[in-house]
């Protein structure tokens, strides 16, 4: 790769590395899995990056690139777990210090259960909005119209206050 490509790539990565992670977290059971994923989306965006076409910005490149990844290791997932029963071990997790109060921690932890919840194209459109991407934004990335999206996004909406209202 020339030294212009790992600098677009870089640069990028710079920009857009928090928005990549916090996509993948909602993919991801635990810390780990989050990194796993991360890594495998910037895997497949440096392995294709020679590749991209100025058909749109490379951002939404990277997003759809990222939403892939994630869904492919989902769909990955369930056949394994089809197959397989795992055990999980308890984890209790810190309060970061980023995470103001408890309540608003369990808030965003019942946001995110029921993120995971989700069928996958629910999952990926609720993530790019959770990005605050336009709906025009996320028709670039998910192939979607953009009214589709705003219709999807609304009832994505509902599901979610039906899911965290029912865990209070």
């Amino acid at each position: 790769m020339n030294q212009e490509l790992e600098q677009t790539f870089l640069t990028a990565l710079e920009q857009h590395q928090q928005k990549l992670l916090r996509i993948c977290s909602i993919y991801a059971e635990d810390e780990d899995d989050r990194k796993d994923i991360f890594q495998e989306a910037l895997i497949s965006i440096w392995e294709s990056i020679p590749s991209f076409q100025d058909r749109s910005s490379l951002s939404t490149w990277m997003f759809r690139v990222t939403l892939n990844v994630c869904m492919r290791l989902q769909e990955r997932k369930v056949r394994r777990r089809d197959r397989f029963r795992r055990l999980h071990l308890i984890k209790i997790e810190p309060v970061h210090e980023q995470q103001p109060n408890p309540e608003e921690s369990e808030r965003l932890k019942k946001l995110r259960n029921c993120l995971r919840k989700l069928n996958d194209a629910d999952k990926a459109i609720s993530s790019l909005y959770l990005e605050e991407m336009s709906y025009l934004e996320i028709s670039a990335i998910t192939g979607l119209t953009e009214n589709n999206v705003a219709v999807k996004m609304k009832r994505i909406k509902i599901k979610l206050l039906k899911c965290i209202n029912s865990t209070l």
